[in-house]
């Protein structure tokens, strides 16, 4: 990624899990603006990770994005997950 961007390749982070047998996974990545609410991008990678994962038999139980002190959970605040 970039300072103000990353982009989480699915290749990798898929790969690792399936060497680990994994079967739930859980997205954590930080804004250094220190503002937790997810962007689009942030949305639409959530939306991908989690076709991903179910065409693997596995579930993205959350992705969290850290922002200061605080914290925005998309299975907690964002009623469209699951």
């Amino acid at each position: 990624g970039t300072v103000d961007s990353a982009m989480a390749d699915p290749r990798i982070v898929f790969r690792e899990a399936l060497k680990l047998s994994a079967t739930n996974l859980i997205m954590v990545h930080n804004h250094p603006s220190g503002d937790p609410s997810p962007s689009q991008a942030d949305r639409d990678t959530t939306t991908r990770f989690q076709l991903a994962a179910a065409l693997l038999g596995m579930h993205l139980i959350d992705h969290l994005i850290v922002g200061g002190e605080r914290y925005y959970s998309f299975a907690r605040d964002d009623p469209e997950f699951n």
